[in-house]
């Protein structure tokens, strides 16, 4: 058994995507628009062009997402995506690169129990933990 977070954006999801696969080093491995396939015919036509599903791999995890449908989408509550990272210097520039345009909800720092820990809310609202043990 595979648990994989499934991300939902207000229809910046290829933009998102292709930001964490620049700044994580992680590769794309699907990037499916509404276009030429069956649900173009379910969504307004201003959103076909809109992410129906991305996959990312990041160092053989994945990270997989769409654009929510127009007036469905929420602001993400109640979880963080948390990416564990072997080395401080690298979790702080992950951290960096995330909490960039974002919302840092606490500044990454040694703690008791990691090297390094920070939280933030990225420019795309997606709330994130990094860690480094």
């Amino acid at each position: 058994m595979q648990v994989n977070p499934y991300l939902f954006y207000a229809g910046n999801c290829e933009e998102a995507f292709n930001y964490y696969a620049r700044v994580l080093g992680g590769v794309i491995e699907a990037m499916l628009t509404h276009e030429g396939t069956p649900a173009a015919q379910h969504v307004p036509a201003d959103w076909v062009k809109k992410i129906m599903h991305a996959r990312l791999s990041i160092d053989g995890e994945v990270l997989m997402a769409s654009d929510a449908p127009p007036g469905t989408a929420e602001r993400p509550a109640g979880f963080s995506v948390s990416l564990n990272v072997e080395e401080p210097a690298r979790a702080e520039q992950v951290f960096a690169a995330l909490a960039d345009g974002g919302v840092i909800k606490m500044p990454i720092a040694p703690t008791f129990w990691a090297k390094r820990f920070g939280m933030c809310i990225d420019r795309f609202g997606i709330p994130w933990m990094i860690n480094c043990d």
